[in-house]
């Protein structure tokens, strides 16, 4: 496997898709027509108006490159971008410097100076795209928001429509050995969603115990968004040499080593839930759930597995 079909794998199982020449007009901003979308406020008339989000390849691996680079600590950046119809495009990301725990992430004013002065420098390089939303990470509890998150994102609504919430988990990413994203918009405060159709409490999350409660109190307060990647011509030459600089160590480094811990803590949660339901514990964990999550992590060691056993044919004899 060499970096350019390491590339390509990347982008199979995370469902890159191409543009072609007369799609990639999507990087054209008309402020004009952006304009005229946002003073019809279709947003208020229709709490469920934006249904997809698309986001390029680069703005995509910023991302996770960035919440990877945290570790334990949540971060946080902005995405530009711009919308089109019921569709929110994410062109752009940066990341903020920000302080975080393991329950919230929050932008103290050196966050605010930089993103106003990343912002200003990147009108005067020609860039007209608004910021479209926030992201964060949640490393290794999913991609969901919390009730320190929902506050955010009904703020940030209420002030700055249209705008989105991204949260990505850089661990379940690795472990998985695809992107763990998540987008959401949360319901104004005077409105409720109609029929149910908000995130469900009761679907499938695989969320630690020190986390399911909150997970349950807020998940009807926001509604998660189809998700897409693209990528352009040029998004396409950025990513291999992107990808040239680090397919050795992708190739070198096995997940079942690199993710030891975190499958670890995992196993772990999953006998705590057992423990919980053969003693009558949380209705908020269910057999169901405990046989789902049990179902993922032996497929994701079961993958770590093959994938050893491919290099070992490929480069054993080296």
């Amino acid at each position: 496997m060499d970096a350019e079909n390491g590339l390509k794998m990347f982008e199979l199982e995370n469902g890159i898709v191409p543009l072609s020449k007369s799609d990639e007009k999507v990087y054209c901003f008309d402020k004009d027509l952006q304009r005229q979308q946002l003073d019809t406020q279709p947003w208020k008339k229709n709490i469920y108006h934006y249904r997809k989000v698309e986001i390029s390849s680069i703005a995509l691996v910023k991302m996770v490159m960035h919440a990877r680079s945290g570790g334990d600590i949540e971060v946080m950046g902005l995405m530009l971008g711009k919308v089109v119809g019921n569709t929110m495009i994410v062109l752009d990301a940066f990341a903020l410097p920000v302080e975080g725990s393991e329950t919230r992430v929050s932008a103290h004013q050196e966050g605010y100076e930089y993103m106003v002065q990343y912002l200003e420098q990147n009108q005067e390089a020609g860039h007209q795209e608004p910021v479209v939303g926030w992201y964060h990470s949640h490393p290794g509890y999913g991609c969901w928001l919390s009730g320190i998150d929902v506050e955010t994102q009904m703020a940030n609504q209420k002030h700055q429509e249209p705008f989105l919430a991204v949260v990505i988990d850089p661990k379940r990413t690795i472990s998985a050995g695809k992107v763990e994203l998540g987008a959401f918009r949360t319901f104004p405060e005077d409105q409720q969603p109609k029929g149910g159709e908000g995130t469900d409490a009761e679907g499938f999350q695989n969320i630690p115990l020190s986390k399911i409660e909150d997970f349950g109190v807020h998940a009807q307060q926001y509604y998660p968004l189809e998700v897409s990647y693209f990528k352009s011509s040029l998004d396409d030459k950025l990513m291999e040499r992107l990808w040239r600089k680090h397919w050795i160590n992708t190739l070198s480094q096995s997940p079942l080593i690199t993710n030891s811990e975190f499958t670890t803590l995992k196993l772990q949660e999953i006998t705590n839930k057992v423990n919980m339901l053969t003693g009558g514990g949380k209705k908020n964990v269910s057999c169901a759930h405990v046989l789902r999550e049990s179902d993922a992590i032996a497929e994701e060691i079961a993958q770590g597995h093959k994938s050893n056993e491919i290099k070992k044919k490929l480069f054993g004899g080296l």
